[in-house]
């Protein structure tokens, strides 16, 4: 097993609709919102974290293998790749080698080998944050939601939901190590990121939030994802 190329992938992630990514607060503050974003404790700007896009866009990837039904929802594992064969076997080590497995469920024969993907925390664009601050754009928004009665129709259980405005940008880098022998892999990657644009990013997918598209520095990168076929 050896290390061959570390390959940088970098670009924009513009929002298409408002995104949600939560904090996490237990605390409530007056005039606060009852779901805030996640933002980064210096500056307190929004930012995307590498786990959200790295956990949606390998839950997408094991969802469109059809192999999401064997786990009953848990990620994939090495226990679980040990008991396939074929098309789901090949499928299950590729996605394993990009996203890695738990160190409880360790690979003894080392087939898997090291976790070949880091995705890192997706900063606001310097360009976008420019951009904003010249034209006083406020970089979160909140947004009321409420119930309806189906009889009356009049709204009750108002809640706020802080989320980031559409046409914000942020800057991403993915990292991938490529392996001797590793084949295929890099084209699984932007079938997951193709799915993750097709799909939602963070909460309320359902309701019309989170929806993304990745800009590519790389021209060569850029291609690439054009041509994936995210569901072949």
């Amino acid at each position: 097993m050896k290390l061959v190329d570390i390959k940088e992938i970098t670009g924009t992630i513009q929002l298409k609709s408002g995104l949600h990514i939560g904090a996490g607060d237990t605390e409530m503050r007056i005039g606060g919102t009852d779901n805030p974003v996640v933002k980064h404790p210096h500056t307190n700007e929004p930012y995307i974290p590498g786990s959200s896009l790295k956990g949606k866009t390998r839950s997408l990837l094991e969802l469109s293998s059809g192999l999401m039904g064997r786990t009953g929802g848990a990620p994939l594992g090495i226990k679980d790749y040990k008991k396939l064969d074929g098309v789901d076997k090949a499928t299950c080590k590729a996605i394993l080698s990009l996203f890695g497995a738990s160190g409880a469920d360790a690979d003894e024969k080392n087939e898997i080998g090291v976790t070949r993907l880091s995705f890192a925390d997706a900063p606001l664009s310097e360009n976008w944050k420019e951009k904003a601050l010249a034209g006083h754009l406020a970089f979160t928004e909140v947004k009321s939601e409420n119930s309806i009665n189906r009889i009356t129709g009049t709204a009750r259980d108002p809640r706020f939901t802080e989320r980031v405005p559409a046409e914000t940008e942020f800057s991403f880098s993915i990292s991938l190590k490529v392996l001797q022998g590793d084949e295929g892999l890099e084209d699984l990657l932007f079938k997951g990121l193709k799915l993750l644009e097709q799909d939602a990013l963070g909460g309320s997918g359902s309701r019309g939030y989170g929806k993304i598209k990745f800009s590519f520095d790389q021209p060569e990168i850029q291609e690439k994802f054009d041509n994936a076929s995210p569901l072949a």
